[in-house]
């Protein structure tokens, strides 16, 4: 299939245009305008580099952080009507929608994995079993509440982003329909991110999931650090696992496992049906290495069955890490201009609020991205720019005619 491509930044009649869809768009947006594609972005946030990357774009907002369906659905029939469309790839928020956005008519083609290579690693059911024939380790499962719930975890099988992992207690009474309960099993908490075509894949790289706790949820993602390396026991497990899953279940383009690493013990925790947030890390330590954006890979796995050539260069080698994490409101705010232009003016500072924008304690206010030389680099620089972003919403709600610089 023939795709012209573009200089990123300027919207060009000629081009391919896709819809980049989920809770934020701006990963996918930003990647694919890097690929020279024009993109109409679907999210509920609207940030101010979204719309810099996708001047097209549909509010999909519902209830709080939340997806509306019927705006989504309404808004993909309109982009099923732009010129040169190729059609639409997701991000997080969508999973408990997918098995109606891969039979609905009238929308674009989703670009991504099927509904059955998706019920395949996101039924639990059908994934441990899975796992349990391919002989892969896993944290012990139960699809019924265990008799002493201490030790154990409740997740949604339709969640994202740690919000769907809940700590068990005695007063817990989930119902297992839902999701299931798993083991708490000790691991630093890592993934993979790998591209799939024709039940082949291939590994782009390792990273270093970052969390925290927040309330009933132990593990809410906040970021991630890579590319990471790893011995070459945990890479050939986790590469030899993925290439099994893949070949069962057919997964197309870019997905991730998520997996806990105890030494050079794996044990796998589920797979992202979707290009994954550490796309961004790849992209960013290593641009040189996908000068089209990672974005592209997806669109050659899904549209063209080809994956990466064995030649490309493995980020885990690149001298620089990345790493990116989520700035989370301290209190209830209403974005001032100050603010939101010293964001915008902030090279590592991505996902802008508006001024104007309601943000709730403990939603999302910004995401940070920054490289360095080593991990413990990374880790120190983000605790930085988190700081200043922090006191940068300090300065500037308190006193509106004060900006902190960017360089600070």
């Amino acid at each position: 299939m023939h795709r012209s491509f573009m200089t990123p930044g300027i919207r060009c009649a000629q081009a391919s245009t896709i819809a980049a869809v989920g809770l934020s768009a701006r990963m996918l947006a930003q990647s694919a305008r890097r690929a020279g594609l024009n993109v109409a972005a679907l999210d509920i946030f609207g940030d101010r580099d979204t719309r810099r990357y996708a001047p097209l774009w549909f509010d999909i907002g519902g209830e709080g952080l939340s997806i509306d369906p019927q705006r989504l659905f309404d808004a993909l029939e309109r982009t099923a009507r732009l010129p040169r469309m190729l059609g639409f790839v997701t991000s997080s928020g969508l999973e408990p929608l997918m098995q109606e956005l891969c039979s609905a008519r009238r929308l674009p083609r989703l670009i991504g994995n099927s509904a059955e290579a998706t019920a395949a690693v996101r039924e639990p059911c059908r994934f441990f079993a899975l796992l349990d024939r391919l002989g892969i380790a896993h944290p012990e499962v139960s699809h019924l509440p265990p008799p002493d719930p201490a030790g154990w975890l409740f997740k949604r099988a339709d969640g994202c982003g740690g919000m769907h992992i809940e700590a068990l207690d005695s007063t817990s009474n989930k119902p297992a329909a839902n999701g299931y309960f798993q083991r708490l099993a000790a691991g630093r908490s890592m993934s993979a991110l790998f591209v799939a075509a024709r039940r082949k894949a291939s590994v782009i790289g390792f990273a270093e999931q970052l969390s925290q706790a927040a309330g009933n949820r132990p593990f809410l993602h906040t970021g991630s650090i890579g590319p990471a390396e790893v011995s070459p026991p945990v890479m050939d497990f986790v590469t030899t696992a993925i290439g099994a899953i893949v070949a069962n279940t057919g997964l197309a383009g870019l997905n991730s496992i998520d997996f806990l690493l105890d030494g050079d013990t794996v044990r796998v925790l589920e797979i992202n049906a979707r290009p994954s947030s550490t796309m961004t890390l790849y992209e960013t330590a290593a641009p040189e290495a996908w000068p089209r954006g990672l974005i592209a890979c997806h669109l050659d796995a899904c549209l063209d069955g080809r994956l990466p050539p064995p030649s490309s260069p493995f980020p885990a080698a690149t001298r620089s890490k990345a790493g990116q994490r989520v700035v989370f409101a301290p209190r209830n705010l209403v974005i001032s201009g100050p603010f939101s232009n010293a964001c915008l003016a902030d090279p590592v500072c991505h996902d802008v609020p508006h001024p104007g924008a309601q943000i709730g304690a403990g939603e999302p206010v910004c995401t940070l991205v920054v490289t360095q030389s080593s991990t413990s680099a990374v880790r120190d620089e983000l605790k930085r720019r988190e700081a200043l972003v922090l006191q940068r919403i300090k300065t500037c709600h308190e006193h509106t005619d004060a900006v902190i610089s960017s360089s600070a």
